[in-house]
C-alpha cells in the first residue's frame, strides 16, 4: 500500500482554493485501516453563498457519485436508511450546517474496501454530488517501508507505518526478529498528512552481508483488544563479493589434472576470473568458477589468481601451482680445450623442480656438487694434463636423473714416459722412447758421441705408433755395443721439448755371451743333476713305503769333480746323470764345479726341490 502525501502549506493553499469556488469539496484521496477497526474520514464541503438553505442535509455514496446508478447508501442525514452493509457501521461526525462533512466508519471488513462519494442536499434542486472522494483501503499488515538500497557498512533505516485514524483505538507497534542487527535502535513518532494521522516506528541498524535475506517484522496491536497484525521485510543487503572456498598453494605432478575452484559470496552477482599471472585464462558471472588443467607441464607453474567483482566492490585470491618433473638433461657451457697451466671453469646446468643435486663426475669419482641448485662450476686453478679426461655431469632428484659427457681436453708439452729405455745384444742395440704429450711429439733419437740424429725419415727408424696422447717410436741399431754409446731420446711439439738420455738394459741373451759357452753348460749340468736326484729320491721312498710302510733316514749324498760311488756305479741312476753331465768339463772350461746336496729326512713325497738344496756355485775362467 502507498499513501499519497502532501505537503501541509501547498494542501493548505489546495484548501483554500477548492473550497473558494461553489460545490466544491475536500477530503484524503487515500487512507487505510485495519480490519476491525475504525476509520474516520475528514471532510468538508462548499456551495455557492447565495445559496442560503435553512438546513443542510448529506448523503454518502459508496463506490458511485451517481444516485442514478443506485450505488449503496453508507449514510443519509434525512433518514437512518443504509445499505445493509453500513447498518451499525456509519455515523457523520461532521456538522453539515457548518460545512464539515467528517463521517466515521467502524468494524471495517474488507468489503468495504472502495471510494466513498459525498453528495450535498440544500433543498430542492440545490443538490450536488462532488466528485473528489476518498478511496479507502481495509488492510491486515503493517506497511515496512525499506530503502531503495541497503548497503552493507552504511546506516539504514526501516519503517513501520500504521493508520491511526480511529479515536477509540490507539495502535502498538512492535518489531520482531532484530536482535542481531549490529547497533540497531527504534524510535517512534506519529505523523500528520492531509489530516490522515500515522503512527511510524523506525528501526536502525548496521547491515552485514550475514543479514541478506534476513526477514524482518513488525507487529501492530491495539489495547485491550485481541486484534494483531504482522508484517514482515526481507533484507537485499548489497554487498561486495568475498572469496568463501578457493584451492591452497599445491604441488603437483608433471602430467597430471588438477581443478582450482573459486566460490563467491556478494550481492548482486558478481563477476568471476582466473588468471594465471596476468593472463585471463576464464571468467563467467555466478557465484563461482572451476578452471580445470589437464595434462600439466612445467609451463603451467606459476601464480594463479582468482578475481571477483560487482559494483560494490572486488576481491581476489591468489595460489602457487608448483609442477613437479625429473631433471632435464644436463647442459654444458662447451667441451672445454685448455693449455697447461691456465685456470678453467666449466659449468653444468639443469632445470627441474625440485631443484636438483648436480655432480660431476670423472672415472666416478666426484669433482664437483651442488645441492638444490640449478647450476655448480667445476673450477681448476691451474689445469694440468692429468685433468685431461671425459667427465659426467648428472641431475637427479626423487622423480629421476639425467646425465651429460662432456670432455677437458690439456694440451701439454711432451713427457718423456719410463718405459723409455735400450737394449742391448751382441750386436744390435733396440731403443724404445716413448712420449706423451698434446699435440702428438715428434721422436727423435740422438747419438751424441757419433753425431748422428735419427728420426722417422732415417732408414733406421724401424717403428712408431700413436696410442691417446702417447707416441712410442722404436730405434735399431745394428752394431756392436761400446762403452761410448749413449742415445738421447728427444721429444717436442708446439708447447715445448724434452730431452732425456736413454738407459741400458742388457738381455738374456747378453748375458749368456758374457758367462760364455762354458759356464752355460755347466750351468745347464747342473741343472740336469738336481732334476735326477729329485727323481731318484721320490722314487726310493715310493718302494719303501710300499715295502715295510716305514721311513728311513737317506744318507747325505756329495758330488763334486772326482765322483765317486760306493758298490756298482753302473747300477746306480746318480751316477749315470752325473756321468751324462760331466764327462764334458775339460771342453767348456770349467774350473771347477762342487755340487754338494746335503738331503734330510723326508716327510713326504711333496717337498720341494728347493729344500734339497744346500748351495750351488759355478765359477767361469
Amino acid at each position: 500500500m502507498k499513501c499519497c502525501y502532501k505537503s501541509l502549506p501547498v494542501l493548505w493553499v489546495l484548501f483554500q482554493g477548492v473550497l473558494a469556488g461553489p460545490w466544491s469539496a475536500w477530503m484524503p484521496e487515500h487512507m487505510s485501516a485495519f480490519e476491525g477497526t475504525c476509520v474516520v474520514i475528514p471532510c468538508r464541503f462548499n456551495y455557492p453563498d447565495e445559496l442560503r438553505p435553512s438546513a443542510v442535509h448529506g448523503i454518502w455514496y459508496f463506490n458511485s457519485p451517481y444516485p442514478k446508478n443506485y450505488p449503496p447508501v453508507v449514510y443519509k442525514s434525512r433518514t437512518n436508511i443504509v445499505h445493509e452493509s453500513f447498518v451499525g457501521r456509519s455515523r457523520l461526525l461532521g456538522e453539515l450546517n457548518f460545512r464539515n462533512c467528517t463521517l466515521q466508519l467502524s468494524r471495517l471488513s474488507p468489503e468495504l474496501t472502495g471510494k466513498y462519494y459525498f453528495r450535498g442536499d440544500l433543498g430542492g434542486y440545490n443538490q450536488y454530488t462532488y466528485p473528489q472522494h476518498c478511496n479507502l483501503e481495509i488492510i491486515n499488515k503493517p506497511t515496512i517501508v525499506t530503502p531503495p538500497e541497503i548497503v552493507e557498512g552504511s546506516e539504514v533505516e526501516l519503517s513501520c507505518i500504521v493508520p491511526d485514524n480511529c479515536p477509540e483505538m490507539k495502535p502498538i507497534i512492535t518489531w520482531t526478529n532484530y536482535e542481531g542487527l549490529a547497533e540497531h535502535s527504534i524510535y517512534a513518532r506519529v505523523e500528520e498528512e492531509s489530516s490522515t494521522w500515522s503512527l511510524t516506528s523506525l528501526l536502525k541498524f548496521m547491515p552485514s552481508r550475514e543479514n541478506d535475506g534476513r526477514e524482518v517484522g513488525c507487529k501492530v496491536t491495539y489495547t485491550n483488544t485481541t486484534f494483531e497484525f504482522d508484517g514482515s521485510s526481507t533484507l537485499d543487503v548489497k554487498f561486495p563479493p568475498r572469496i568463501v572456498q578457493a584451492n591452497a598453494s599445491v604441488e603437483v605432478l608433471q602430467g597430471s589434472q588438477i581443478m582450482l575452484v573459486c566460490s563467491v559470496d556478494s550481492s548482486p552477482t558478481a563477476l568471476i576470473s582466473w588468471l594465471r599471472e596476468d593472463k585471463v585464462l576464464q571468467e563467467d558471472v555466478g557465484g563461482n568458477l572451476t578452471l580445470y588443467l589437464d595434462n600439466i607441464t612445467y609451463l603451467e607453474d606459476g601464480i594463479y589468481t582468482c578475481i571477483t567483482e560487482n559494483i560494490y566492490g572486488s576481491d581476489n585470491h591468489s595460489l602457487a601451482l608448483s609442477v613437479l618433473y625429473a631433471p632435464w638433461k644436463p647442459v654444458v657451457n662447451s667441451s672445454v680445450v685448455a693449455v697447461e697451466g691456465e685456470p678453467v671453469t666449466i659449468l653444468c646446468s639443469s632445470q627441474s623442480n625440485p631443484e636438483p643435486m648436480i655432480t660431476i663426475t670423472k672415472d666416478k669419482k666426484p669433482m664437483a656438487m651442488g645441492v638444490y641448485q640449478n647450476q655448480v662450476a667445476l673450477e681448476f686453478e691451474s689445469v694440468t694434463h692429468e685433468d685431461d679426461g671425459e667427465y659426467w655431469c648428472t641431475a637427479e632428484n626423487q622423480f629421476g636423473q639425467s646425465s651429460t659427457p662432456f670432455n677437458l681436453t690439456i694440451e701439454f708439452p711432451p713427457l718423456i714416459l719410463p718405459d723409455s729405455r735400450c737394449t742391448a745384444a751382441r750386436d744390435t742395440v733396440k731403443c724404445i722412447c716413448a712420449a706423451k704429450s698434446n699435440p702428438e711429439a715428434v721422436i727423435t733419437f740422438e747419438l751424441p758421441t757419433r753425431n748422428i740424429t735419427v728420426n722417422e725419415t732415417d732408414r733406421e727408424f724401424v717403428y712408431s705408433q700413436k696410442t691417446g696422447y702417447i707416441v712410442t717410436s722404436i730405434l735399431t741399431l745394428q752394431r756392436e755395443v761400446d762403452s761410448q754409446l749413449y742415445i738421447v731420446c728427444a721429444a717436442r711439439n708446439l708447447y715445448g721439448a724434452k730431452n732425456q738420455q736413454l738407459q741400458f738394459h742388457h738381455s738374456n741373451s747378453l748375458m749368456w755371451a758374457k758367462v760364455g759357452p762354458v759356464g752355460a753348460v755347466v750351468a745347464f749340468a747342473i741343472l740336469i743333476a738336481v732334476v735326477c736326484y729329485v727323481s731318484q729320491t721320490r722314487k726310493k721312498k715310493n718302494m719303501n713305503e710300499s715295502s715295510s710302510f716305514m721311513q728311513t733316514e737317506n744318507p747325505p749324498v756329495v758330488y763334486s769333480g772326482d765322483y765317486r760311488t760306493p758298490g756298482n756305479p753302473e747300477k746306480s741312476e746318480y751316477g749315470r746323470c752325473d756321468k751324462r753331465l760331466l764327462n764334458k768339463r775339460d771342453d767348456l772350461g770349467i774350473d771347477y764345479a762342487n755340487i754338494d746336496f746335503t738331503k734330510l729326512s723326508t716327510k713326504d713325497s711333496y717337498t720341494l726341490t728347493e729344500e734339497l738344496a744346500e748351495y750351488a756355485e759355478i765359477r767361469v775362467k
